[in-house]
């Protein structure tokens, strides 16, 4: 019986699976064409797709855990369903599901929507998962890194509410300490939510301000205009997909994204040690 990682090759995903080996669990990793990714050695490969329900009952026979991270797509509701639907016909009694934080909140936004639906589906069912709602991915800053360098702005329009901004290396280890606890208990476990945050909340003020003590120079806020933002995405990413991250970013100005009193302590307990901060995640990519 093994551990089946769905989406093992994106930026949680493939640490999950490199985490998970190196405790020497037994992983499968799901990827969608054969050949086209490296996997850790003693990692298994199956090729499958969350749109194709063969693939997927073929994937899921003889896997006792799951853990189900679903990217954004437009049909994102339905493989998700699609995917908890099959585990349950192939007995799996041990899940771990990426969600969001305040999924249920940013009920105008589709894909923290579609993952509320995925969630209600965990909860009128009583499936025996761990819902985990990260916040704002620190490693979202990689590709906006060459602005602020290059022009001295923090582009990232999330606005004066602020986000508990948190590190993929650290949902990543809460996924993997999960889906052993699971993996390794006798009997199925209780439901449970966890969100994921830092420690820390960062409005644009604020995130600018840890670049320009890392960079040694002024770095400015480029303001919430996420018009602007939309149509800059929207040059190199579908229409869908702009817009969605455009009310996306509305609704952490509007709401921010920040966890309940003590939450961040629930992590740093089942982790055993201090989660990373966005200063150090900064002064790393700085030195990198």
């Amino acid at each position: 019986m093994s551990i089946l990682v769905i989406g093992a090759t994106g930026t949680v995903g493939s640490l999950v699976v490199q985490g998970l080996a190196k405790q020497g669990a037994q992983v499968t990793a799901m990827v969608r064409q054969a050949g086209n990714q490296s996997l850790p050695a003693g990692v298994n490969g199956v090729v499958a797709d969350l749109g194709n329900v063969q693939s997927l009952r073929q994937a899921m026979a003889g896997v006792r855990t799951l853990f189900l991270l679903n990217a954004l797509a437009a049909d994102e509701v339905t493989q998700s369903l699609q995917a908890l639907n099959v585990a349950r016909e192939a007995g799996i009694q041990r899940i771990v599901y990426l969600s969001v934080i305040h999924a249920d909140l940013y009920t105008d936004v589709p894909h923290f929507t579609g993952k509320h639906t995925v969630e209600r589906m965990i909860e009128s069912l009583d499936l025996p998962a761990t819902i985990l709602r990260p916040a704002y991915f620190m490693q979202n800053d990689i590709t906006i890194q060459p602005v602020i360098e290059g022009y001295g702005v923090f582009p990232m329009p999330i606005g004066p509410k602020g986000c508990a901004m948190v590190d993929v290396r650290d949902i990543a280890e809460i996924a993997v300490a999960e889906l052993l606890r699971r993996d390794r208990a006798p009997e199925p476990l209780p439901r449970l939510t966890l969100e994921v945050a830092g420690n820390e909340v960062f409005t644009g003020e604020t995130a600018a301000a840890v670049w320009a003590q890392a960079l040694k120079r002024e770095i400015h806020y480029a303001g919430d205009d996420v018009q602007a933002f939309e149509a800059q995405l929207a040059q190199n990413a579908p229409g869908w997909l702009a817009y969605d991250l455009r009310l996306m970013m509305s609704r952490i100005q509007q709401l921010g994204q920040i966890p309940a009193p003590g939450a961040a302590r629930k992590l740093e307990d089942l982790l055993g040690r201090p989660l990373r901060t966005y200063q150090a995640f900064v002064a790393e990519r700085v030195a990198a």
